[in-house]
């Protein structure tokens, strides 16, 4: 498990245009953005293309990219990594399913098409489409979804953390917002 303060200070300080505390930063999260990736992948089809390295390293260049950020966590930075490493693979089976839809390959029917392409992708892009319509609705559970699910954090660790970003969750509120989210997002992908 990471540092939080040494992860924070460093964080505040990238923030800020100190180079130097983002070079001190990499060492710090590279296990555990690696860690996350892995726990990505392992749910992905076993045939995928994207590698947990190639995952982490995507995420990481669009996490350089975010210019005027004020990181305030360690959470903070772990679910914004969490979001962008799913946005790459919502990404890569979109362009996957673009791909078996003719994007340079042999000229089949739709419906055949349709039919080649995994569940599993339809499936990530349906949960992709899910999560943003409960991000607006419920903006805190969403935050305690992404933290445990994408995030691989433990129930135990997600209350400490928002709670050092101001919130006031017990483990029991974590678990019920788990709870609400699965059954939620359940039901919406259903009816997609």
């Amino acid at each position: 498990m990471l540092a939080s303060e040494s992860v924070t200070e460093l964080l505040v300080q990238w923030s800020h245009g100190d180079q130097t505390a983002l070079e001190r930063l990499t060492p710090l999260v590279y296990d555990e953005l690696h860690r996350l990736a892995a726990n990505y992948l392992r749910h992905q089809r076993p045939d995928h293309t994207l590698q947990a390295t190639a995952l982490v390293h995507e995420a990481y260049l669009q996490l350089l990219d975010l210019k005027e950020i004020e990181w305030n966590s360690r959470a903070h930075f772990i679910g914004l990594a969490a979001q962008m490493m799913r946005c790459v693979l919502v990404d890569h089976a979109r362009n996957r399913i673009a791909q078996k839809r003719g994007g340079g390959a042999l000229k089949v029917s739709l419906g055949r098409a349709q039919r080649a392409v995994t569940e599993r992708e339809v499936d990530l892009i349906a949960l992709d489409e899910a999560l943003q319509r409960f991000v607006q609705r419920f903006p805190r559970q969403a935050k305690v979804i992404e933290l445990h699910y994408f995030g691989g954090l433990r129930i135990e660790e997600i209350p400490e953390l928002l709670n050092n970003e101001g919130t006031n969750l017990s483990e029991r509120t974590v678990r019920r917002d788990l709870q609400f989210a699965r059954a939620w997002l359940l039901k919406e992908i259903g009816n997609d």
